[in-house]
């Protein structure tokens, strides 16, 4: 058994988390591959450390003295080295540090090395060996992560290798210059890894245990998720819901392998685990509701509009003339409806407008604005009959209009449209109607 465990920046904030990160590790002889993130908050009033390194490089580029600020991360790393009582010494790695701020190596290089730094601390204090994910995560001469490429230099590097740390965020172009993935990248750095090593499970450690049903600013504390699958987090993470950096699931659902998501707080916890498909039941009917506001509706009428061959495809081309991606596409007969963003639409939409008329030639067009989308998503809803209706009822008691309704042939996820103001309101109904009433 291989496990490859992550471990986010709040877990890593200071030395009494890596006391405790290291107690988890040892806990488990399986964990045998470690990720760790830049030391995140200590409190709430704190600045992370990444946020610091991208503030002391733009002094840098700017050609403005950054002493001080480079001063000020150094001693955010000698206190949790003096916390651990290691005998370490940083000094070598950030006069490197300065010499490549003042020569300009980039955004990407800076943010980098706190991960970079953590990493080499983590493998210190575990006695792990240190692998440098600048050699051995890839990306190709666009900007693009080189999956393969990676996956088979991993392999090599790590083979005979018994324990590691592999720093998150960043890997390399081919001629060694740094490059990180988005925010949140050391996700995607632990998927990468436990497909390399082929894990049993990638265990993902972070300041809450697990998913929730939905988001607690809308929801108090709601109920938790113990089993979800990789679709059900997509249809989830892609309305916004997000625990997990959503190209972390790639990698290791590929090779089947679970990724279970825990608290370094209370690792007692089981957390939730995210597997590709369960014979396990929900305990609920739904697995979890996710929403964004923020939307506009295109509605577009023509008569006789489902026997136009063609005629779905002539209208989406307008959107794609203008550079513009839709979100869904409900449709009657005579009626089709574009979602898409409205603050990406509205500077657009008189040019848009126009392109439907040139290429579709509809009858009547009507924009809509102000709209939220709110999917409720479960594998349970598949072999539970009314689910569809005891949202509408949940709802109507709410007082909620429902202006739109779009159910996929999955019947994994029922994708409903409100208004902004009634989004809470309508998260709210939906869960008490499915969540609150079962217990």
């Amino acid at each position: 058994m291989r496990k490859v465990v992550k471990f986010g920046g709040s877990s890593l904030a200071s030395a009494e988390q890596f006391k405790k990160v290291g107690e988890i590790i040892h806990a488990d002889k399986e964990r045998k591959f470690v990720i760790p993130s830049a030391p995140g908050k200590r409190n709430a009033d704190d600045t992370k450390v990444t946020d610091m390194l991208y503030a002391c490089y733009d002094l840098a580029e700017a050609g403005k003295d950054f002493k001080a600020e480079l001063q000020a991360i150094k001693d955010r790393y000698q206190e949790i080295i003096d916390g651990l009582k290691l005998k370490l010494s940083l000094e070598d790695e950030f006069k490197t540090i300065e010499k490549n701020f003042k020569q300009k190596a980039g955004p990407d290089y800076a943010a980098s090395r706190g991960e970079y730094l953590n990493g080499i601390i983590m493998a210190n204090f575990l006695g792990y060996e240190f692998v440098d994910a600048a050699e051995v995560v890839l990306f190709d001469e666009d900007g693009e992560f080189s999956a393969e490429v990676t996956n088979d230099k991993l392999k090599a590097r790590l083979e005979n290798v018994d324990a590691a740390v592999i720093p998150g965020f960043y890997g390399a172009f081919a001629d060694g210059k740094v490059k990180t993935f988005s925010r949140g990248g050391s996700d995607i750095t632990g998927s990468i890894v436990a497909r390399a090593v082929k894990a049993n499970v990638y265990e993902n450690w972070t300041d809450v245990s697990g998913f929730l049903i939905a988001d607690p600013r809308i929801i108090y504390k709601p109920a938790g998720i113990e089993t979800i699958t990789y679709k059900e987090l997509r249809e989830l993470a892609y309305m916004g819901a997000s625990v997990l950096h959503e190209d972390a699931i790639f990698p290791v659902r590929r090779e089947g392998i679970p990724i279970n998501i825990r608290n370094t707080n209370a690792p007692e916890d089981n957390g939730t685990w995210i597997v590709e498909s369960t014979c396990q039941k929900s305990k609920y009917v739904i697995t979890g509701i996710a929403g964004k506001k923020g939307f506009c509706a295109v509605n577009i009428d023509k008569d006789m509009m489902n026997s136009e061959i063609g005629f779905g495809r002539k209208v989406l081309q307008a959107f794609e003339e203008n550079g513009i991606s839709f979100e869904h596409v409900p449709s009657g007969i005579d009626t089709m409806t574009v979602f898409v963003h409205q603050d990406e639409f509205m500077h657009k939409e008189q040019q848009v407008v126009s392109a439907i008329h040139r290429l579709a030639d509809p009858d009547h067009i009507d924009i809509e604005g102000d709209f939220a989308l709110i999917a409720v998503v479960g594998r349970g809803m598949k072999s539970t009959r009314g689910t569809a209706g005891r949202i509408f009822s949940a709802l109507a008691h709410a007082n909620v209009n429902v202006k739109m309704i779009d159910q996929g042939s999955s019947e994994l996820n029922i994708i409903i449209g409100v208004s902004n103001a009634d989004f809470e309101t309508a998260i709210k109904a939906v869960y008490d109607i499915f969540v609150l009433m079962q217990i």
